[in-house]
């Protein structure tokens, strides 16, 4: 199953020596987990939205519980807003609405 998540609003600085400790800490080891995610095939696309402190990805997982596990080990996790999205695939929401086709033209007969 994939579902999308959005990290937003990241931490902005407040001083030279915060920016460090931030991304010395928790933004480029959080980097090195999405490049590693990214290399095992759990996340298949993401990235940064341009100019803005915030992470996209598309991860594929055998449940709510596997991706909530993997989004929380990030170690930007307590900092940032996460949504998390599951994902209905083009070809089950096509099944579903020839479906409700069949049930739609059957109702007109």
């Amino acid at each position: 199953m994939k579902y999308l998540v959005w990290g937003t609003e990241g931490p902005g600085f407040a001083s030279p020596e915060e920016a460090v400790d931030l991304l010395e800490n928790l933004v480029l080891p959080s980097f090195e987990m999405l490049l590693k995610l990214e290399a095992e095939n759990k996340i298949v696309a993401g990235g940064l939205p341009v100019g803005e402190r915030a992470f996209v990805f598309i991860v594929d997982a055998s449940s709510h519980e596997e991706v909530d596990r993997l989004v929380r080990s990030i170690p930007l996790w307590g900092l940032l807003n996460w949504e998390v999205v599951p994902l209905m695939t083009f070809e089950g929401r096509a099944a579903v609405d020839r479906e409700a086709l069949d049930q739609l033209k059957a109702s007109v007969q």
